[in-house]
């Protein structure tokens, strides 16, 4: 459904001085969530997870939702269990939890403490893509198109009753990332939109239909490899899906490579098999698929850097050693 909130006046709301807002996120996609909550609201305390070891030398890092906090003077804390720790976020006394990607399961005791409850900010057109990886699986997975929900939490997985949702299409040259940052700032302003609504009382309440419910379940080590027995769409769908993380891969010639970008090609020779390279273009490796042709257009091979595959031609002795060999 489409919010008809657009042109509402948050300055129309009379707050209670005591109104308070507990933000739950951990990515990037949550940052301009929280800074718009943080420039319009009372945002009491900031929950996010705890700090993970990033890159070779294993270098302890915070979530950007953490470092946006502290940059901003917000008070944070990290619990490892929220299960178990979620007194200490009773102890802001919220008015209002917001959650936008947190990580974690919120529980009973928390979702039912705020006297305006607990509301999620979920990147799809809800009862669709429910789960851990919406952004990623609504391009794999084909759709056309795809939003965010604000939603009322209940102890489900994205299950709870729909406040307002915002549609964008999908387009053929959509990343993940480049959606995420679309759906991030779609969900930034459709939540500032909601919740003066949520604030006063007319805003709606829709039950999902489980019935059409579909999962995006948190990508996996199987979901990364390429099969290029599958058809040129869908592999071409996989590898937008899955950049700029975690990356799409094959093996060449016993070494993983990563597949950052294609195009799909009209070319199809039915004699080869799948994955063989059929062709040498000047973007790129034409590799066979189950209905005709993949180009890969940018390739990270084992232990070297992204690169454009025309540059990675370009240094090679004798182009024409590539055809025939088979990407697994």
């Amino acid at each position: 459904m489409n919010s008809d909130m657009d042109n509402f006046d948050i300055s129309k709301i009379e707050l209670d001085e005591d109104f308070k807002i507990v933000f739950m996120g951990t990515p990037d996609f949550a940052v301009p969530i929280l800074k718009a909550l943080k420039e319009n609201y009372t945002v009491k305390g900031v929950v996010t997870q705890p700090d993970k070891p990033v890159g070779r030398k294993k270098e302890m890092t915070p979530p950007p939702v953490k470092k946006f906090a502290q940059d901003n003077m917000l008070l944070v804390i990290q619990p490892k269990n929220l299960k178990e720790e979620w007194q200490e976020v009773v102890s802001f006394h919220p008015n209002l939890i917001v959650t936008c990607a947190y990580g974690q399961i919120v529980p009973r005791e928390l979702l039912v403490y705020p006297k305006y409850g607990c509301i999620n900010v979920h990147a799809s057109l809800l009862p669709k893509l429910r789960g851990g990886a919406p952004i990623h699986h609504a391009i794999i997975d084909g759709y056309k198109t795809t939003g965010v929900t604000i939603m009322h939490m209940n102890p489900y997985m994205d299950a709870g009753d729909i406040i307002s949702q915002k549609e964008i299409e999908i387009e053929d040259t959509d990343t993940a990332e480049t959606l995420f940052n679309k759906l991030s700032i779609l969900g930034r302003d459709l939540l500032m939109e909601t919740l003066p609504h949520i604030l006063d009382g007319t805003a709606t309440r829709t039950p999902q239909d489980d019935s059409e419910a579909t999962f995006a379940k948190n990508i996996s080590k199987e979901d990364e490899r390429i099969n290029f027995s599958k058809t040129t769409k869908q592999i071409y769908n996989q590898i937008r899906g899955l950049n700029s993380w975690p990356g799409a891969y094959c093996l060449f010639e016993g070494k993983r490579m990563k597949v950052w970008a294609s195009r799909p090609s009209e070319y199809a020779d039915p004699f080869k098999i799948d994955g063989q390279i059929l062709n040498i273009y000047d973007d790129g490796i034409g590799v066979k698929t189950n209905n005709g042709e993949i180009v890969l257009t940018e390739i990270q091979l084992e232990g070297k850097k992204k690169m454009k595959a025309s540059e990675y031609i370009k240094g090679l002795q004798d182009k024409k050693s590539l055809i025939g060999k088979i990407l697994e």
